[in-house]
Order: C-alpha cells, then sequence, then structure tokens
C-alpha cells in the first residue's frame, strides 16, 4: 500500500528545501532574526550597566543644611558624580543639564534639613533629563529614585533608633516576616512561589509558543506542496505514476512535517536566545530542583505530549491539504490556510496566560472544542501529572484527525484534486450580475 513511500517524501522535502521563499522564511529568518535581536538587548543591558556605574547628577542646594550635606555625601560615596549648579537659576539649572550629559538634576529646597530634623514632611525635587528613552537611559533614571530611596530609609531607621534606643528599627519597621512555602500536588514545598514561577515560566510559554510555530509551519508547508505542484502543473504527473494516492497524501504529509520541525526547532532555539538575554540579566533564583519536587516531565508525559503533538500535526496537515486543493496557486492557497492559524493562536494565549479551567464556562468549552488546544494543555500535563487530561485530549484529537483523513482522502482519490476551484472574486461577480438582471 505505501510502495513508493519514501521516494515522495524525498521529493516533497527536496522540493519544499529547494524554494527560497520557505528556507528563507521558516527556517533562515528565525535562526538569525532573534540572535541579532537577543544581541541588540545584551548590547543594550550592558550600556545601561556602564550608564549605572557612572551616574552623573547636578544638584541645586537650597538648603545648605546638615541632611543636604549628608545626601550629597552618600550619593558620592556610591560613587554618583555630583555637579553642584547652585550659582545658576532654576531655569539656567534645567537648560545646562538638558545641554550636558548629566542624568538629571535634584533641587534640595530650602527648610529640607529643618524639616526632617523637626520631623516634619519634607520635598526633594527629581528632575529627570529625557532624550528620546532607551534602556540605558531609563536605568539611569530608575537608579536615582533607588539611590534616595536608600537615603530615606536610612533617616528613618536613624529616626526610630533616636526614639527607641534599646530596640531594632528592623523589628519595629517590619514587625511581621513572611514564609512564603509552596503547594505542589498536594504537598508543602519549602520553595518561595517566586522562585519557582522564575524558574517554569521560559517553559510554561516556551512549549506553547513552540506547538502554535510547528503547526503553522507544517500547514503553510503542506497548502504550499499541493498548491505549487498545481500552478506549476506537475501534480497530473504526480497522479500517474504507479503508486497509490494515499502514498502520494502520506508522502506529502511526512515532508511538510520534517521540514516544519526543522523551522519549529530554528524558531525555538532562537527565541531561547532571545528570552535568555533578558533573563541573563535578571539575579537568578538558585536551588529549585523540578526533578525532585515532581515536576519535571515524566517518560509517561513526554510519551503523552507526543502522541498529542502527532495527532494534532496528521489533522492540520491533512485540513491544509484538503483546502490548498481548492486554491490555483500558491498564493492562493495561503489565503485559504491562513485563517486557520486563528485555531491555533487562541489556545495559545490562553494557555500561556491563565488556567483554561478556570475560565468562564462557556469559553472553556469553546476552547477545548478546538482540537488543537489539546496538545498545548498536554505540554503543562508534563509538569502537573494530569495524564486523564492527556488522554481524553488525544482521545478526541484521534477521532478529529480520522475524520479530517477520510475526507482528505476522499478529495485525493477523485480527480476533484485537479478540478476543484475556489474564488471568492467569481462568486461575488456572478451574484452580482444575478442581482441585476
Amino acid at each position: 500500500m505505501f510502495r513508493g513511500l519514501s521516494n515522495v517524501i524525498i521529493k516533497e522535502v527536496k522540493e519544499l528545501i529547494r524554494d527560497p521563499k520557505i528556507l528563507l522564511g521558516i527556517i533562515l529568518v528565525p535562526a538569525l532574526m532573534f540572535p541579532i535581536m537577543g544581541l541588540a538587548v545584551q548590547t543594550a543591558m550592558q550600556t545601561a550597566e556602564e550608564s549605572m556605574r557612572s551616574i552623573s547628577i547636578a544638584v541645586m542646594n537650597l538648603d545648605n543644611g546638615p541632611v543636604a550635606e549628608n545626601l550629597t555625601n552618600f550619593l558620592t560615596t556610591l560613587n554618583v558624580k555630583i555637579v553642584e549648579v547652585n550659582n545658576l537659576n532654576f531655569s539656567e539649572a534645567v537648560s545646562y543639564v538638558q545641554q550636558s550629559n548629566l542624568t538629571g538634576l535634584v533641587v534640595i529646597p530650602f527648610g529640607f534639613s529643618y524639616n526632617i530634623t523637626e520631623g516634619l514632611k519634607t520635598e526633594l525635587n527629581v528632575y529627570t533629563v529625557f532624550r528620546g528613552g532607551g534602556i540605558a537611559e531609563s536605568t539611569s533614571s530608575s537608579t536615582i529614585s533607588v539611590l534616595l530611596k536608600t537615603f530615606e530609609e536610612g533617616l528613618v531607621f536613624q529616626k526610630v533608633h533616636e526614639k527607641f534606643p534599646e530596640e531594632d528599627p528592623e523589628t519595629i519597621l517590619n514587625p511581621i516576616g513572611m514564609v512564603e512555602r509552596t503547594i505542589i500536588k498536594g504537598n508543602s514545598v519549602n520553595i518561595h512561589p517566586s522562585a519557582l514561577f522564575g524558574a517554569m515560566i521560559s517553559q510554561s510559554l516556551g512549549m506553547p509558543i513552540g506547538i502554535m510555530m510547528l503547526l503553522i509551519f507544517a500547514m503553510q508547508l503542506a497548502a504550499t506542496s499541493v498548491a505549487s505542484e498545481k500552478e506549476e502543473k506537475t501534480l497530473e504527473t504526480l497522479l500517474t505514476l504507479p503508486i497509490s494516492r494515499f502514498t502520494i497524501l502520506a508522502g506529502k504529509m511526512t515532508g511538510s512535517i520534517i521540514v516544519a520541525v526543522v523551522g519549529a526547532v530554528a524558531y525555538i532555539l532562537g527565541a531561547i536566545y532571545y528570552m535568555s538575554s533578558f533573563m541573563g540579566m535578571m539575579p537568578a533564583e538558585i536551588g529549585v530542583d523540578l526533578a525532585a519536587i515532581g515536576l519535571a516531565p515524566t517518560p509517561i508525559s513526554l510519551l503523552l505530549l507526543g502522541a498529542s503533538l502527532f495527532m494534532s500535526l496528521i489533522s492540520a496537515l491533512a485540513l491544509a491539504i484538503s483546502l490548498s486543493v481548492f486554491a490555483e496557486d500558491v498564493r492562493g492557497a495561503q489565503s485559504l490556510v491562513g485563517p486557520l492559524t486563528m485555531l491555533f493562536v487562541f489556545p495559545m494565549l490562553f494557555t500561556m496566560l491563565t488556567d483554561i479551567h478556570a475560565l468562564p464556562f462557556p469559553l472553556m468549552i469553546v476552547l477545548l472544542a478546538i482540537p488543537f488546544t489539546h496538545p498545548m494543555l498536554a505540554s503543562n500535563v508534563a509538569f502537573t501529572g494530569d495524564y486523564l487530561t492527556a488522554v481524553i485530549g488525544i482521545v478526541y484529537m484521534a477521532v478529529f484527525t480520522i475524520i479530517v483523513l477520510y475526507i482528505a482522502a476522499r478529495i485525493f482519490g477523485t480527480e476533484k484534486i485537479l478540478t476543484a476551484k475556489l474564488k471568492f472574486g467569481k462568486l461575488r461577480l456572478r451574484k452580482r450580475q444575478k442581482d441585476q438582471t
């Protein structure tokens, strides 16, 4: 029944890779675009770090009191370059800071030290220069706020210590120490929730995106494969070969799967490098062993995920091939298959952002009715251990896949594959002519 299948698969893969639009758009662009973007992010982050080490601000000290002097000394000890502009009025100081390479302007108002000493509320005016935005500029601005906040906390601790010399200021200001742990699969685990979520976020974000891209790539490739042969008039020759049409269908689907997997891997590797450009600059949470707390994928969960993904790939390819039969060229096939990407995008967004079972019941039913939601849910099952959900999804996917495969096989088994056409423009024109008559 599958005599000549390997030859058809090799032919399909060669033709798909030979097409420069597929090679560039699906494999090379994701593999190159994300590393370049990641390099740009890393360069911007490094520039921001360097700017944090060499912050320079203008200070207009209208108070000249002891607390104001302590503030300037505090900033100096933290390697902040202080430029005094006491000899300028406010407008001149603003203009000077804008034209120079200074980060901002701090105005210490008259009575600042007196108010602090007497326990009265006072103000500190901070002006940040905007020169077009960017990571480095934003980081420098936030660093000034953090330094001034640190100085304020020091004053608060000093006041508390003066009022309660026998007490620990930290205990008075923060009398409650929270110990946060996580419940995983019915067991209490001594891990902070933020550390656990930080360790899991790349997997919870990457898996749905990878599955969505794999399905989109596969559908686009399958549609392109049939439509290009119809456009180049080679489909008739292929159908006259001494092999069954079901073998041709299987070969086209398998070839599309192979190229789609390569494209998806290129996309995922590039996306991981891009995300690591951000994650590498964040403080790492150490000591989170996913395997020790039962969140690492098990062989059974990976098997279920693979089965669900395989079913979704087969159904997506059969659906794309069935639709591409009604197109005369590649552009028409892409137009017919394009709207189906919504069946991947919506499940991907919901599985990334929330628990699908926590959604309103009508919306949950709609998402579960979409077959391509289930492989994304199966990716979460790999970490939660809810095998029943994955099995039910696989059964549902199998039924849907059999129906779609049957439709695709029926189309391939008749001459409709050569004669079927769907032209919305002509349909609209005929309807208009009918209305006029």
